[in-house]
């Protein structure tokens, strides 16, 4: 029996982010060979990583899919590498990677789409009593830096987190497992990731654990006045996580984990 995410997870965690893909925004190409991937993610947990969190298709903005095969083929080798080693999520949208990745060790799938896109996850996540990261994203990947509005986007991204936990809860997922990622860049222009911030109350409220994943996400670059900014400076990024923790965060997902981690925990003695 799985402790409760609350347990396992406790504030401020870190979470490590491994890309096998040669074409993730920040780190593609990096960790493409599974030895170099293992090795990453050896080095995350050694440094403070609470969980490493393995993807193997990109989901940067203008990004397509990959076919199920080659996303297998990624990210199968890692796992079978690392199988109880140290602590793993799988970041998929695809129930069939989720379960090979489970069957290999992994705890924890983080599926961006919040299980839209694929109507088997759930019950792959709630078989394997898995814990879930939900996260909202407007449209996909590839059209949704297009122009995203939102009239209240605290508000709107909270409403849709609830509805697709009540969606895994009646799938059988425990709720006591689910943790609520707010999207950061997924379809969100720079003042909807900052409101996001500022107002991370409204998702608090839904009564789940917080994922903040600022890491070199453009949005700091553009905030530090290069308006053509692809990716942020690990300083911004540090800066960024524990604004989120100061505000109720309880997992940051980042690529820097040594800088996080130390930062992270004179945050957290302060707020002691």
């Amino acid at each position: 029996m799985r402790l409760p995410i609350e347990e396992r997870f406790p504030r401020p965690s870190v979470m490590g982010v491994v890309n096998v893909t040669p074409d993730s925004f920040s780190d593609g190409g990096v960790n493409l060979d599974p030895d170099a991937a293992v090795a990453t993610a050896r080095r995350m947990v050694e440094e403070g990583a609470a969980i490493v969190d393995v993807g193997g298709e990109s989901t940067r903005p203008g990004s397509s899919g990959v076919t199920l095969d080659e996303e297998l083929r990624r990210v199968v080798p890692v796992f079978e590498r690392l199988q109880g080693e140290v602590p793993v999520s799988i970041d998929t949208a695809k129930a069939e990677v989720a379960r090979r990745a489970l069957e290999l060790g992994a705890e924890m799938v983080n599926d961006v789409t919040a299980l839209r896109a694929d109507p088997a996850m759930a019950e792959t996540v709630a078989a394997a009593d898995a814990y879930l990261c939900l996260m909202h994203m407007q449209g996909e990947p590839r059209t949704m830096q297009a122009g995203p509005r939102y009239e209240d986007v605290a508000a709107e991204v909270a409403a849709f987190l609830e509805e697709r936990m009540e969606t895994a809860v009646a799938a059988g997922v425990a709720e006591a497992r689910i943790c609520l990622d707010p999207g950061i860049g997924f379809g969100k222009t720079v003042e909807h990731n900052l409101e996001l911030l500022r107002r991370l109350d409204v998702l608090l409220a839904l009564g789940r654990p917080v994922v903040i994943g600022f890491s070199r996400k453009s949005t700091l670059g553009r905030l530090l006045g290069d308006p053509a900014a692809v990716t942020g400076t690990a300083a911004a990024s540090v800066g960024a996580a524990v604004a989120a923790f100061e505000r109720g965060a309880t997992i940051l997902r980042v690529h820097d984990v040594r800088e996080h981690v130390e930062a992270l925990a004179i945050a957290g003695a302060v707020a002691r």
